[in-house]
C-alpha cells in the first residue's frame, strides 16, 4: 500500500525556485534523486497538474506527493482480482490485451484497478523485477499504453526478460502496430509523420509537436489508410519510436485527430455538416464509443531467452467495431440517397 499523500501550499512570501530544490528542503530526509522520479512519474502534482522537476512553484501553489513504498513488489502493490485477457505467457514473460478504461500502473487518482494490481494477483507466486529508473509500484513494465486505448502489451517475468525487452524498446526494434479511426481522411494514403513531441506550452497534461530541435523527443509515425468513410477514416499507425500520446498528438497535427479523443478535442464534430440530424449521429456514435478511438492491436518482439520472432495480434474491440459499423451504414445511406 502506499503512503498517505502529503500535502503542501506554498507559503505567500515563497520566491520561485525549482519544485524538487523546494521539496528537498521541505522533506530533508528525501533525495533529490526520489524525489525527481517521483515527479517524473506523476507522482507529484501541482495545482492538480502533472509538471516538470524544473517547474518554478508560486506563492499559493498546491502540491501533493503520493509517495509508494519502495522496499519489495508485494509492499508496494496489493494484487486485485480482476479478470486479465492473457494472449500468451510462458515462464519469462506474458502478453496481455488491455481493455480501455483500465489504467496500466497506479498514480494520483488511480491507486486500485490497474493493470499492475491484476497483474500481482495473477502472478501472486512470482517475484515480478521492476525496471531500473521505475518506481516499485510498475513491477514486470517495460512499455504501457493510455488508459483509454485498449490492446497488447507484454510484462517480464524475469530480470533477464525484462532488460533484453527493455533494451528493444530502446533500439526501436519492437514492432507495434495501432488501429485508429480518425476524423476526415488524410491525402495521401500513406505517410510518415516524423515531428518531435514535447510538453504543450501553456496546458501540461497534454502534448504537442514542435519544430524546435532543442524542446521535445524525436518521433515518427508511418500510417497508412485502411478505409475511408467520408468524415472518418479507419488507420493503422505504427510506431518507429514511443513517445507519449504520440499517434494521438501527431494525427491531431495533421488535421486528424482521435476520434472522440477528449483530452486532444476529437469528441467535438470536426468533420461534416452542421445539419441537426448529422449531430445527433455523431453524437450516437460518441456513446457507443465514449473514448479515443485508438487500439494496439499488432506487438512484435524477440524473445529474450529463445531468441525466437514472436508476433501477436488483438481484433477491434466491440465498442471500435460498432462504431465503424455505425459509420458504414451512414456511408451507404449518404450513396444511396445521392444515386437517387
Amino acid at each position: 500500500m502506499a503512503s498517505p499523500p502529503l500535502q503542501i501550499t506554498v507559503d505567500p512570501k515563497q520566491e520561485a525556485i525549482r519544485l524538487d530544490l523546494f521539496l528537498m528542503d521541505r522533506l530533508a530526509k528525501t533525495s533529490r534523486n526520489r524525489l525527481q522520479k517521483a515527479i517524473k512519474s506523476g507522482h507529484v502534482t501541482v495545482n492538480d497538474q502533472i509538471v516538470k522537476p524544473n517547474y518554478k512553484i508560486s506563492p499559493g501553489d498546491f502540491i501533493v506527493i503520493q509517495f509508494p513504498k519502495t522496499s519489495q513488489m508485494g509492499d508496494a502493490i496489493s494484487g486485485e482480482d480482476i479478470p486479465l485477457d492473457v494472449v500468451y505467457e510462458d515462464k519469462h514473460l506474458l502478453v496481455v490485451n488491455k481493455p480501455s478504461g483500465m489504467v496500466v500502473h497506479p498514480g494520483i487518482g488511480n491507486m486500485e484497478g490497474t493493470l499492475v494490481h491484476a497483474l500481482v494477483h495473477y502472478l501472486a507466486q512470482e517475484d515480478l523485477p521492476i525496471m531500473e529508473g521505475n518506481l516499485a509500484d510498475r513491477p514486470g513494465l517495460v512499455h504501457r499504453i493510455d488508459k483509454d486505448t485498449s490492446g497488447l502489451l507484454v510484462v517480464a517475468k524475469t530480470a533477464d526478460a525484462m532488460t533484453h525487452l527493455a533494451k528493444q524498446f530502446s533500439d526501436h526494434s519492437i514492432d507495434r502496430s495501432y488501429r485508429a479511426i480518425i476524423w476526415g481522411q488524410p491525402d495521401a494514403e500513406e505517410g510518415t509523420i516524423n515531428q518531435r513531441i514535447g510538453r504543450h506550452p501553456r496546458n501540461r497534461i497534454l502534448y504537442a509537436t514542435t519544430n524546435d530541435p532543442d524542446e521535445g523527443k524525436e518521433a515518427i509515425t508511418h500510417y497508412s489508410v485502411i478505409e475511408g468513410l467520408y468524415y472518418v477514416s479507419l488507420i493503422e499507425c505504427r510506431l518507429e519510436t514511443g513517445r507519449t500520446h504520440q499517434i494521438r498528438v501527431h494525427m491531431k497535427s495533421q488535421g486528424h485527430t482521435i476520434f472522440n479523443d477528449h483530452r486532444y478535442g476529437g469528441d467535438k464534430i470536426l468533420k461534416g455538416t452542421v445539419f441537426s440530424k448529422y449531430k445527433q449521429f455523431v453524437e450516437n456514435c460518441f456513446e457507443l464509443c465514449p473514448r479515443q478511438a485508438l487500439h494496439a492491436g499488432g506487438l512484435s518482439f524477440i524473445h529474450p531467452i529463445s531468441g525466437e520472432k514472436m508476433s501477436f495480434q488483438a481484433p477491434l474491440p466491440g465498442d471500435m467495431n460498432d462504431l465503424l459499423n455505425k459509420w458504414r451504414a451512414y456511408v451507404t445511406y449518404k450513396k444511396s440517397s445521392i444515386d437517387e
